[in-house]
């Protein structure tokens, strides 16, 4: 998730050289565009969270109060520093886990730049990471004269990214767009629908004929526990395999579980084996593959989940 970023600020090239390292089976890249049209590895539409640019350009405030990266160059934005979360709200402030505030010197980087990174450590390490981008907010880009999702196909295809069977997920939560990238553009990439919401029988199966996983919020398979203590299934990931779909949950932290979760240890068996999910977005993914590490060691576990295949198979 974003590479290792429970361990490093997120979409660094550090963070996903770390998540490469740790084994990770795919590393994230949330894509926003800059002014110049050109994609960058970035979560947030927005500078204040994630960089010193208050400092930097003072002057460059909307009248919202912050600082827009479609209204910067990438030169520009070469001047920024990159840090952890300001963000005092998020779970896992309080555990202390996460890399210092303010600390080291990182910089944001383009999407061609995470591939050239990610491909170079595939040839050296002799084992293949994919990639799992995501199309952040298309529509706010469009408005802001920028195809988000062109821009994006146009980087990938560059470093071979183009065909059905290429290690990639592409993600994006505005449906409209899913749709449009399928039928419109032609593009072969799975893709994956994300959404907050529990969809409906009828929206699972309208799913199908674009896309090829859903991407969820980790409550919407595991809601709670009943009072026996045993994890409350909501039957999601069962209908989305029925239609053919795989189910990608987000996001699995270890500092930061629900608080119906007794430990971490609790919570992936929940998720992989009595939800059945596909695949696990994690801040600490070295501890969802020594875990399933241990699973393919000790047995081999029933049905054919992804997140729990042997590659070989």
């Amino acid at each position: 998730h974003r590479g290792a970023s429970g361990y490093l600020p997120e979409h660094t090239t550090e963070s996903a050289a770390m998540a490469h390292a740790l084994g990770a089976d795919y590393i994230e890249q949330d894509c926003v565009i800059t002014k110049d049209g050109i994609p960058i590895v970035m979560h947030d539409m927005i500078l204040d969270d994630l960089t010193n640019v208050v400092s930097v350009f003072p002057e460059r405030k909307r009248d919202d109060g912050h600082w827009h990266v479609m209204d910067f160059t990438l030169a520009e934005l070469r001047q920024l520093n990159l840090t952890e979360r300001r963000t005092e709200s998020r779970a896992w402030k309080s555990a202390g886990t996460r890399f210092p505030l303010e600390q080291g010197s990182f910089r944001i980087n383009t999407l061609a730049e995470h591939l050239q990174l990610i491909q170079g450590l595939n040839a050296s390490r002799k084992r293949t990471a994919g990639v799992y981008v995501e199309v952040k907010e298309p529509a706010r880009h469009r408005a802001a004269g920028l195809d988000a999702t062109v821009a994006i196909l146009d980087v990938l295809k560059q470093y071979g990214y183009d065909t059905a069977d290429a290690p990639i997920f592409l993600q994006c939560f505005d449906e409209a767009e899913v749709k449009r990238i399928r039928h419109e553009l032609k593009c072969p990439l799975p893709l994956i629908y994300l959404t907050a919401q529990m969809p409906s029988d009828e929206k699972i199966a309208e799913c199908a004929g674009f896309c090829d996983g859903l991407g969820v919020l980790q409550t919407l398979v595991v809601a709670g526990k009943t009072a026996s203590g045993a994890p409350e299934l909501t039957g999601l990931v069962g209908k989305a395999h029925k239609s053919g779909l795989q189910v990608h949950v987000w996001t699995f932290r270890t500092d930061a579980l629900p608080a119906f979760v007794e430990s971490s240890e609790q919570w992936i068996e929940w998720l992989a084996l009595e939800g059945g999910v596909d695949g696990v977005f994690a801040d600490q993914p070295d501890f969802v593959l020594n875990w399933r590490n241990s699973k393919l060691a000790s047995e081999k576990p029933p049905g054919q989940f992804r997140l729990l295949k042997d590659r070989e198979n």
